[in-house]
């Protein structure tokens, strides 16, 4: 993990590989950003000019890499877009300089050291940089190896350091702006990192040894129900996606809980390791990065261990779903009935519609401790890729205010998203003749369909919403921002973010 610091050095005496700064678009051409005045007085006032000569424009996301001005220790200063010059006394934007910091870390992959001295006038901005620098700089190299240096697979590191100038040091909110990045990045990259693992590698056992491990470290009690313990339990949702794998199924329970809490919050992750869609199986095409099926899973762990690293003041559950879906003789099959947890029945018409069985039965479990609020995180269907692209994942709920909340959130961390309905009249689609319901309804509207088969195993009187990060979850195309290709840990900086507004009381 890429070490963050805060420092109050000069720009031109620090030993570093590069200096990061930021420029802006103005109405006639590039701005110097504030943070970067010692670079600009190097260049006698004149970085701008030579920015522009060099092609630089100041739109956001470019990259601009020039030689360090004489008497400068580091010999690269990496300028990165910010795009337009705000408007006065507003400041820069926080997911404009997250993102700022991704891009130029990325950038800087195979250096040791990086000043960044992009604008920083609070604690905020500090945390935010720090963030976007740690988040850009990940890598998922486990599976490589370029027959040289372990410690530089595929050819180069990611960038090691980030020393964030203008920072303080020793002012409290600072300090904690700074941990708050470092825990918060590093549990999202380790969402990351279970993403992207293979699924020969990490099944529903092997993915709870993960979890069981993590909460021994952090002081987090865990509860692992195994095939024979759900079998005795009657999750017949999980026990029936997972009926078709040599790998048994899993319901982990991971319980944070601070003694200052007034709070209960109740996160729920689906954790298909793998989604062949069963019997129902999948065409040509659409198996290859089934791997990440397991993505709200990973954001509902990372996310407890978040809190419990952070010590807010709020009880955080989490429970994972976990089951591999894949067709054999004994899969369940299209037509067969289930018994839930809840006990009502379901009758299985798409054993592709596997996440929403799942998730039923770890949404009953969820309700029976009777917290203040449910969120589940999933990638439950192509519909909501469909409906909102691969960038921004849909919220619905049956508590309106509650589901502008979480979207305030996401909003506030920089996590695209969207409120949804939950139209009533869908509803009826899922009618059985055979069973209480269907697990499947009408096909357009699809992900509004999945929500609404959630809604039916929230407990009565529980404030529940539902995350549908299908699009998000896994990025097929180039990094871009502070998010890599692969996993991108969608959903973590927004449950975290709602436990500490939960924690400070700003929630009701």
């Amino acid at each position: 993990m890429t070490a963050l610091t805060l420092s109050t050095a000069a720009a031109p005496g620090l030993r570093a590989d590069a200096i990061v700064i930021g420029v802006a678009k103005g109405a006639k051409g590039p701005v110097v950003a504030p943070g970067a005045e010692a670079v600009d007085k190097a260049y006698d006032g004149r970085l701008a000019g030579v920015l522009e000569t060099l092609g630089a424009s100041g739109a956001e996301g470019e990259v601009t890499k020039l030689p360090a001005p004489s008497g400068f220790k580091a010999p690269l200063v990496l300028a990165v877009g910010l795009g337009a010059v705000p408007e006065k006394d507003a400041g820069y934007d926080t997911e404009v300089l997250r993102k700022a910091a991704g891009i130029a870390a990325r950038a800087l992959t195979g250096s040791k050291k990086a000043a960044f001295a992009l604008p920083l006038t609070d604690a905020a901005d500090a945390g935010a940089i720090g963030e976007g620098a740690l988040l850009g700089a990940y890598a998922f190299d486990a599976y490589k190896d370029n027959g040289k240096d372990p410690k530089a697979k595929n050819g180069k590191a990611p960038l090691a350091e980030v020393a964030l100038l203008g920072g303080k040091p020793r002012d409290k909110a600072y300090k904690a702006a700074v941990e708050r990045a470092v825990a918060v990045s590093e549990e999202l990259n380790r969402a990351r990192d279970l993403v992207n693992t293979p699924p020969n590698d990490l099944n529903p056992e092997s993915f709870a040894a993960i979890a069981q491990a993590a909460a021994k470290e952090h002081g987090i009690k865990v509860q692992v129900l195994d095939v024979k313990a759900l079998e005795k339990g009657g999750y017949g949702g999980i026990l029936g996606v997972g009926a078709g794998s040599a790998a048994g199924p899993r319901l982990v329970k991971l319980s944070y809980t601070s003694s200052k809490a007034k709070k209960h919050l109740a996160f729920v992750g689906k954790g298909i390791t793998y989604d062949s869609g069963g019997i129902s199986l999948k065409p040509a095409g659409h198996n290859e990065t089934m791997k990440c099926d397991m993505s709200g899973a990973a954001a509902v762990f990372a996310a407890v261990v978040a809190a419990a690293r952070l010590g807010l003041e709020v009880n955080v559950t989490g429970w994972l779903a976990l089951a591999e879906n894949m067709p054999s003789g004994s899969a369940t099959r299209p037509g067969d009935v289930l018994r839930m947890y809840s006990g009502k029945t379901v009758e299985v018409l798409n054993t592709d519609a596997e996440g929403r069985l799942v998730l039923a039965d770890a949404l009953w479990a969820a309700s029976q401790e009777k917290p203040d609020a449910i969120v589940d995180v999933a990638t439950l269907t192509g519909a909501m890729v469909l409906a909102l692209g691969n960038r921004t994942f849909g919220i619905m709920g049956n508590d309106d205010s509650f589901r502008t909340a979480l979207y305030e959130a996401a909003q506030e961390v920089g996590e695209p998203a969207w409120p949804m309905p939950l139209p009533e009249h869908l509803r009826k689609g899922m009618d059985s003749p055979t069973a209480d319901i269907a697990n499947m309804g009408e096909r357009m509207g699809g992900g509004l369909v999945a929500g609404l088969f959630l809604r039916e195993f929230v407990g009565e009187g529980i404030t529940w919403a539902h995350l549908d990060i299908a699009g998000p979850a896994f990025n097929e195309g180039g990094p871009f921002g502070y998010t890599p290709k692969g996993g991108t840990g969608s959903g973590v900086r927004t449950l975290v973010r709602l436990a500490e507004l939960t924690a400070a009381g700003d929630l009701g």
